[in-house]
């Protein structure tokens, strides 16, 4: 497959930060495997499952990072503009070549005991992934007594092909912090990110205030990051609880009021004798009401 892209042609180098709209497949027997996209339609067509809440569209990268291989982060690099580019990897140069070293044979007795084999709803099927002395790897076969386990990066052994277009370069300094804050911990939109004097500010959304994986691990992360890129002086975040007024707090109770005094009504009416006829067309009206 040809590459678009001349090397040298570039307008990055490793460390910037980037806009990237891509499609990355693997190929196999003759098959190909959707790996990952930024594209709706391309997801779509395959049936590609992405998680609850997730939005298409170009994604913030920096150029010679880990997200991808070393040698389609080389052609990132190379790449001009808003160019659309096509490379191929080989499987030494995407995710390495199977080793069958790494496909280990344990005992049924040892998988059962594994955390997440402990669970109510787990099953074992081809494919399960399990961690087993610290190590990430996938059931390639199983019987009744032995389970055989694959190592192997998902993508070992295989072809990778990639579709990719460097929208843009990410060179404001809120712009930076908020694609970095989206790299690593997810919807950096939802941050509001300032600078003033060398000092960013980045206010944290209520997804954030109340997550121990955020303070735990991701904030950590997130301030290495923007030292790393922004160079801020230093780095605040500020998370802001919003007490309501009185007169917020007013107006919301009024708004339940109406319901309560309706609920207060037909008590009254059935005490004063007044009832409804149990007629077959006010039973019939009822679905219908519920409906609306």
């Amino acid at each position: 497959m040809p590459e678009h892209a001349a090397a040298g042609a570039g307008h990055s180098k490793s460390g910037d930060i980037v806009l990237l709209d891509y499609e990355l497949w693997s190929e196999s027997g003759g098959k190909n495997e959707l790996i990952d996209t930024t594209r709706a339609d391309v997801a779509q067509k395959e049936n590609f499952t992405l998680p609850a809440g997730y939005e298409f569209g170009p994604r913030p990268h920096i150029v010679g990072g880990d997200d991808f291989p070393a040698a389609l982060e080389k052609a990132i690099e190379a790449a001009s503009p808003a160019q659309e580019v096509e490379k191929e990897l080989t499987p030494a140069e995407g995710f390495g070549e199977r080793d069958p070293k790494q496909i280990e044979l344990f005992s049924m007795h040892e998988i059962e005991r594994l955390p997440e084999m402990r669970r109510d709803d787990a099953e074992l099927n081809i494919g399960t992934p399990l961690t087993i002395r610290g190590r990430r790897g996938r059931v390639v076969s199983f019987t009744a007594a032995r389970v055989r386990v694959d190592f192997n990066p998902p993508f070992a052994g295989r072809k990778i092909r990639a579709k990719f277009k460097v929208v843009e370069a990410i060179t404001e300094p809120v712009a930076k912090a908020q694609a970095l804050i989206d790299l690593t911990y997810g919807r950096g939109k939802d941050f509001t990110v300032e600078m003033h004097d060398k000092v960013l500010s980045v206010t944290l959304p209520d997804r954030a205030k109340f997550d121990l994986a955020w303070h735990a691990a991701t904030k950590s992360r997130v301030i290495e990051r923007l030292r790393a890129h922004v160079h801020p002086k230093s780095i605040r975040f500020i998370e802001e609880y919003v007490t309501p007024t009185p007169k917020e707090t007013k107006a919301a109770e009024g708004k339940a009021e109406p319901k309560a005094e309706a609920a207060e009504e037909s008590p009254k009416v059935e005490a004063a004798g007044e009832k409804k006829p149990h007629t077959k067309a006010a039973h019939s009206a009822s679905p219908a009401t519920a409906k609306s």
